[in-house]
């Protein structure tokens, strides 16, 4: 989920996010959150200083 959500970041808004980053996107995308309507407005802070561009996890 976490590759997923940074790849989805990339995807829709061409920012690369290191994976600590990632973890907050990928628990506002799961289901569970979207099962919770008190938590319709979430924050997430995106960086993405601790990533080697090289090694970008869903490259080949």
């Amino acid at each position: 989920a976490i590759v997923a959500a940074m790849r989805l970041i990339w995807e829709r808004m061409k920012i690369i996010i290191e994976p600590s980053a990632a973890v907050g996107v990928a628990v506002a995308l799961d289901d569970a959150m979207k099962a919770r309507p008190d938590l319709r407005r979430v924050g997430v802070i995106l960086c993405g200083g601790n990533l080697d561009l090289d090694r970008l996890p869903w490259q080949a």
